[in-house]
This record gives C-alpha cells, sequence and structure tokens, in this order.
C-alpha cells in the first residue's frame, strides 16, 4: 500500500540528504528509509506487519522526507485501521506427524520417520542429508529434529527454500519478455511479512527476493507475486504507471491480489503451536 507521492522537484533540495538506509523517527513514529536512484518521488508503505517503510529518490533532504511522513498522518491512520481489520489469522503449526502442509496450493502430510529405521531417507550414509524430503506424496521428517519445534521449524522453512528456489528457475524470463523489462535473479528467504521484494542493480538486473511461505500458494498467485515484483524493474511504488504495466502482462491482477490479499491471511509463516 503506497501513499500519494511527491514529485521530483518537491522531494529534493540543497538542504542535508538522507544518504544510507535505516531508520528514521519523526514525531516518534518509526519508519525503515529505503534509497533508490531509480525513483523520482516520495512514497510510503504500510507493511503486513504494520510497519512503515519510506521510499525515497537519491539526494532527498531530510527535511522532506520528515514533512512529506507528517503530511501523511491521516493515510498512515487509515491503512493502519484497514490492516487492523484484515489481520493475519495465519495459523501456528506443532509440526506434528500426519499434520497437513501446502506446497503450490496442493496438501502434503507430514510423515515423521526414525532416522535408524528408515533406511531410504538416506540410502548413500551422507550425513549431510536434508531433515525433510518430499517423498511419494509425503513430507518426510527426521524424527530427531521433528523432536525439537524450533529446529522442525528450520528444516521444514528450508525444505520450502530449496523447492521454491528450484520451481521458481526460469519462471521469471516469460513474465520480463511481456512488461519489457530486464529479467532479474531471484531468492528465496525468510522475508518477514511480505511475500517479495524487489531490489535495483547497476547493472540495471535487478534482484527479487520471495518469501518461502510463498509457496504454499497455488501456482497462479505464486506466479501473481514474481510479476507484481519483476514490474517494479520498470516502476518504483504501486502508483497508475505501475498499475497498467503489470495490468498489460498479467490483465486480472487486481482480481489476483484481492485473492492474495484474502488467501494469504490462511498461510502459515513459520508460527509454532505451544
Amino acid at each position: 500500500m503506497t501513499a500519494a507521492q511527491l514529485p521530483d522537484s518537491q522531494a529534493c533540495s540543497d538542504e542535508p540528504a538522507i544518504t544510507e538506509d535505516g531508520p528514521l523517527l519523526v514525531d516518534g513514529r518509526e519508519l525503515c528509509v529505503r534509497i533508490s536512484s531509480r525513483r523520482r518521488r516520495l512514497g510510503l508503505t504500510v507493511e503486513r506487519d504494520r510497519s512503515l517503510t519510506l521510499h525515497v529518490p537519491q539526494g532527498c533532504s531530510i527535511r522532506r522526507a520528515e514533512q512529506f511522513v507528517r503530511d501523511s498522518g491521516g493515510w498512515i491512520g487509515d491503512k493502519t485501521r484497514l490492516s487492523d481489520e484484515r489481520r493475519q489469522l495465519h495459523p501456528a503449526r506443532a509440526l506434528r506427524d500426519g499434520e497437513i502442509h501446502r506446497y503450490l496450493g496442493r496438501d502434503y502430510r507430514l510423515l515423521v520417520v526414525d532416522d535408524e529405521k528408515d533406511g531410504d531417507r538416506n540410502p548413500g550414509g551422507s550425513a549431510a542429508a536434508p531433515a525433510v524430503r518430499l517423498v511419494a506424496g509425503r513430507l518426510r521428517m527426521d524424527g530427531s529434529v521433528a523432536a525439537d519445534p524450533v529446529l522442525a521449524k528450520k528444516a521444514l522453512a528450508d525444505w520450502y527454500v530449496r523447492a521454491g528456489q528450484r520451481w521458481v528457475r526460469g519462471r521469471l524470463q516469460p513474465w520480463a519478455a511481456r512488461m519489457d523489462v530486464p529479467e532479474a535473479s531471484v531468492r528465496v528467504r525468510d522475508l518477514g511479512h511480505r511475500w517479495g521484494s524487489y531490489r535495483g542493480g547497476t547493472d540495471d538486473c535487478g534482484a527479487i527476493s520471495l518469501h518461502w511461505a510463498t509457496f504454499q500458494l497455488p501456482i497462479h498467485l505464486v506466479d501473481y507475486v514474481v510479476a507484481h515484483e519483476l514490474a517494479h524493474a520498470r516502476v518504483s511504488g504501486h502508483g497508475p504507471e505501475y498499475w497498467r504495466l503489470l495490468s498489460r502482462a498479467l490483465p486480472e491482477c487486481r482480481r489476483l491480489k484481492m485473492e492474495l490479499d484474502e488467501l494469504g491471511r490462511r498461510v502459515w509463516m513459520g508460527d509454532l503451536s505451544g
């Protein structure tokens, strides 16, 4: 969600400028600043965890950034209230035998196995075999790992990282071609409460990060997240120009956004039950 943005001429001045990414405190409100050489306007994003990100063009003055935040107070309040109404309903998991987990929209049952008795888990005898594998429609987890919920969560998240990284390889090229933007590199990792992010590069080839939890969504919504982030290679923020670009490649993007907002609230983001 991005606030109304200021044109470049209003955003910057000869006063002291913001020179690096990091926290900014304005009237007791803390924001995370992100500087972009491609951006021409200031913008605000309310993240899923209700934190605030302030996007600024290079050379933007501190005074102008602070004033922009103050002027956006009403907008921030409205979006925060809306965020409360749509509060994430992410389930907590116990990571026990028989529990259902999703991958690309399909259900897979968790099977906790005894490593010493499960001879096919690691036929080569390598100690480096992953603690979670998808075998015959089951997510098989080493029992010694499952005994510790924190280790079990990390092992399952690591599996999503590996599986997601393999699946998404080559997935960006068709979307990049449709939007006529450079194909970005992609990395799957934990992004907190964000599905994805885009970071520009000095060689015009940026980098997309995708949350490992994204790969629990159906394929068409994973594709939406990929296209959504890739569009930022051309347009920063989420203004009209951005949505025009995305809708040319994905005409149903507005409907998919609404579907993601609704379905995404029920995706497991790594929370553990007691």
